[in-house]
């Protein structure tokens, strides 16, 4: 609910600005203490809350799965081990369908990919005034608890993506076939460098689009909320807040399925070794 202290452009302001530590221009370092100030510490910045519900949805995903690992029995299963192998088949299914090469690094992957930004997604469903007043209480003005609605989190994601489809294709290729790919195709050896700028772009644009469309939906996702929020009285929020939410469940696993999908189907096309 927002406060009758600040207007409502203050108050979706506050709960779009990260809890941000960095360098500020004077050289100082430490915490921003207005929306002003995180923008001016600029490149040299962390966002402390994205990093904290990263590692800790990060470890949560860890804990579980390692729960029912420790509990699994083949003869009386619990509710709890049939979830978790329900979830281990289906990405499993879903990499024997999209991938095509060989590789003991591609299901454990696509499996921590799915489960963490399904759990990174998930808080988005959180009362979205419950963890920044919870935070204010223990002194904490800024608190963002959704990883995947700060751009800094699916686009680092892509770019360990990204590494790992060069990586592969100079494993799988070797330099002078990932070289030629890269510089023969689509229009042969007379148009060489057209082929290089061509397909440079295109392996940046997928990396990009692979963080922006999770970062997009979520973002939207989390600014809806807050207008809400902040535009209603609370009385009337939940007219709105309960059907979005509900609408929003799809978009939590579905953003998550999307991000493994597209993940295992680059890194298949890395390990792809048909000469164009």
């Amino acid at each position: 609910m927002a406060s009758e202290q600040i207007t409502t452009s203050e108050y979706i302001r506050h709960h779009l600005t990260n809890l941000t530590f960095g360098q500020n221009p004077d050289g100082t370092w430490g915490l921003a203490h207005s929306a002003q100030e995180a923008a001016e510490m600029g490149f040299m910045a962390i966002h402390l809350d994205t990093m904290f519900w990263s590692f800790l949805t990060g470890i949560l995903f860890c804990w579980l799965f390692r729960v029912a690992a420790k509990r699994a029995s083949a003869d009386t299963p619990t509710g709890f081990q049939n979830f978790v192998e329900s979830i281990i088949e289906f990405v499993d299914s879903q990499v024997r369908d999209s991938f095509h090469g060989r590789s003991e690094l591609i299901a454990p992957l696509a499996l921590t990919i799915f489960v963490w930004v399904f759990l990174m997604n998930l808080l988005d469903l959180v009362p979205i005034d419950w963890v920044p007043e919870a935070a204010k209480v223990a002194g904490i003005h800024y608190m963002r608890i959704v990883p995947s609605a700060d751009i800094n989190a699916p686009i680092g994601m892509a770019i360990g993506v990204f590494f790992l489809v060069l990586y592969y294709n100079l494993k799988i290729k070797g330099v002078v076939g990932f070289t030629k790919e890269m510089t023969l195709h689509p229009f042969g050896k007379w148009a060489l460098p057209f082929n290089l700028l061509l397909e440079t772009v295109t392996l940046i644009a997928k990396h990009v689009s692979l963080a922006m469309r999770l970062f997009g939906n979520l973002y939207a996702a989390e600014l809806i909320f807050v207008l809400i929020a902040g535009l209603l009285p609370f009385w009337a929020q939940w007219t709105l807040h309960l059907p979005w939410a509900i609408f929003h469940i799809l978009v939590v696993p579905l953003q998550a399925f999307i991000f493994m999908v597209l993940t295992i189907v680059y890194l298949s096309m890395a390990h792809e070794t048909d000469e164009h």
